[in-house]
């Protein structure tokens, strides 16, 4: 975080961070109420066995194209058959009928049964992208064992093509993302492994008192990445190996894509449970990667560790035009923020920006600016991965729960923690893994979906009131009909533009709203817009009204949606 002196802090700012010191709701739990029903099973049976604290995620997508946000959970199982009773759990797909029959209120219908997506299995996480450029957004699922692709029919309905598409993994995958890394128009595939695991390679591990508890995952050999080329026609290449994936392997967990160093080709963070993270940056139209973690100031963090890393986020935290890097780590080491110096180099600044904080094992989190006062703040989803000694003690049949946290920007180069005061829906412990954002009711505020282990998943709307204005953009490359993923976006100010990118991937084992909304405080004139669809490629939109969605697609002019 840049701490720049004389840095203007707008009257509504000031006003929040008064008003910030007493209790209020910034998000309220409405999971009930909107008809969410689904609880996680880990197939826990005593065993203590790895994948049981590892799962799971989710994804928000439109799967119907109807302009609102539907909710795909992904459900874990058994993991040795015949330990369960009754049917085996599915993985769920919830339709978000807001507005059906002219009912205003937002309520989630479950559509498993005919989506297709009701699959068995050990799920761990979903990413979202339009496959084969048909505008109907597709599903990729990571499992223990064999991932599995599903296309979007347009109907309703998705088919499983993981065996024509050749996309199957036959390890543990945890996070993924679909993007376009050699710039063809097809969305390619990168998927996040994690370690050699199998039921029958299990360790038996203690805890420092000498109990039974989870194992680290070193005792485990890390499995490399992998990458898929989109061929185009529905069907992908395995070009791990070619591309250089396999010189390096990693206990992968969070997974996001972007262009780390500014030169028009998308690079591929992955963030490491114990080993170094791995920045693969593209090596132009060359179709390989080199990892350049360590060169970047990434790999590591401030005192030369390799941390337990899960979660991962980028955001523009500090308004200086360009993206800022954040990975959620374990209770003993604290969750760790690299401020972005330009030219792909990066600096360990969390203690200098009110962020480090030891107690919690941090998982999914997001950059959401939930006041819109327009400036990225911090939600982070908490649980522990090995037994909590107190909840031991006080009989907790899976001492593993922590609390959610909430930190808010305060525009002047810090953070504050405000969990304690920002209402009931982040008092509750749980075993939170992957968090999803988005608008769910299209007010522009985002709202936001918790993936629990082991516990229900969780609708935090958000519920904060005196927000300030904003600007929704939904983008599409019309030359290939989807979302153009990790394109950069630009609200243009007087002194300098604010910036945001199309993103559904980070967090961890998650994929989350498309559209881009830039809070604007106050300020509630016409905007004007830049979209930059590639490298020398830049299209602008003038005089958009605030307060409001708009479609923006190259070379058409804007729509209000």
């Amino acid at each position: 975080m840049k701490l720049r002196a004389g840095l203007t802090v707008s009257l509504m700012v000031c006003a929040a961070l008064g008003s910030a010191q007493q209790p209020f709701a910034a998000f309220v739990d409405r999971t009930q109420e909107f008809g969410l029903d689904f609880t996680h099973v880990n197939g826990a049976s005593g065993e203590l066995l790895l994948p049981e604290v590892i799962g799971s995620g989710g994804a928000l997508i439109d799967f119907d194209n109807d302009g609102d946000l539907d909710l795909f959970a992904v459900q874990g199982s058994a993991l040795r058959p015949g330990r369960a009773d009754g049917p085996p759990p599915r993985s769920r797909l919830f339709r978000n009928d807001r507005g059906v029959n002219g009912d205003s209120r937002l309520r989630f219908t479950d559509v498993t049964d005919r989506s297709g997506l009701g699959v068995v299995g050990y799920g761990m996480g979903a990413a979202a992208g339009d496959i084969d450029n048909d505008g109907w957004v597709d599903l990729y699922v990571t499992f223990l064992g064999s991932s599995r692709l599903f296309r979007n029919n347009g109907d309703g309905t998705f088919s499983d093509v993981t065996v024509r598409s050749r996309t199957n993994v036959p390890a543990w995958g945890t996070s993924a993302t679909f993007f376009d890394y050699d710039r063809d128009g097809w969305l390619d595939l990168f998927v996040a492994t994690y370690v050699d695991f199998s039921v029958d390679l299990k360790r038996n591990c203690f805890s420092a008192a000498s109990a039974r508890d989870y194992c680290n995952p070193v005792v485990y050999l890390a499995v490399a990445d992998r990458l898929f080329h989109n061929e185009g026609g529905g069907t992908f290449t395995d070009v791990s190996s070619r591309a250089g994936l396999t010189r390096a392997s990693g206990r992968g967990l969070g997974v996001l894509a972007a262009d780390f160093n500014d030169d028009g080709w998308l690079d591929v963070f992955v963030a490491n449970d114990g080993d170094p993270n791995q920045l693969w940056i593209n090596q132009g139209g060359t179709g390989m990667f080199r990892d350049e973690a360590l060169l970047a100031g990434v790999a590591v963090n401030r005192n030369g560790q390799a941390q337990g890393s899960m979660g991962i986020d980028l955001g523009d935290v500090d308004r200086d035009g360009d993206e800022d890097l954040f990975i959620t780590n374990l209770d003993n080491e604290g969750n760790t923020l690299y401020q972005n110096l330009g030219k792909g180099l990066y600096e360990d600044r969390t203690s200098e920006a009110g962020l480090f904080k030891l107690g919690f094992t941090g998982f999914g989190t997001r950059f959401i600016d939930y006041d819109l006062d327009g400036w990225l703040d911090l939600f982070i989803a908490n649980g522990a991965v090995r037994h909590l000694i107190r909840q031991v003690q006080a009989g907790d049949p899976y001492p593993l729960k922590q609390r959610n946290q909430l930190y808010r920007n305060d525009g002047r180069g810090r953070f504050t923690e405000i969990s304690d005061r920002a209402g009931a829906a982040l008092s509750p412990l749980g075993v939170a893994r992957g968090v999803a954002a988005g608008d769910l009711d299209n007010d522009g505020a985002p709202d936001l979906v918790v993936f629990n282990n082991s516990g229900p998943a969780r609708i935090l709307m958000n519920g904060t009131s005196g927000r300030g204005s904003w600007l929704g953009l939904r983008i599409i490359d019309a030359r290939y009909k989807r979302d153009a993923l990790q394109a950069r976006v630009e609200v243009v100010r007087r002194q300098r533009a604010r910036l945001g990118r199309v993103q559904v991937d980070g967090s961890y084992c998650t994929s989350g709203d498309p559209r881009v909304v830039f809070g604007l405080g106050p300020d509630r004139s016409p905007q004007t817009v830049r979209v930059h669809w590639g490298p020398g490629d830049v299209e602008e939109f003038r005089d958009l009204a605030v307060d409001r969605y708009w479609r923006l697609e190259r070379g058409k002019p804007a729509a209000a949606m």
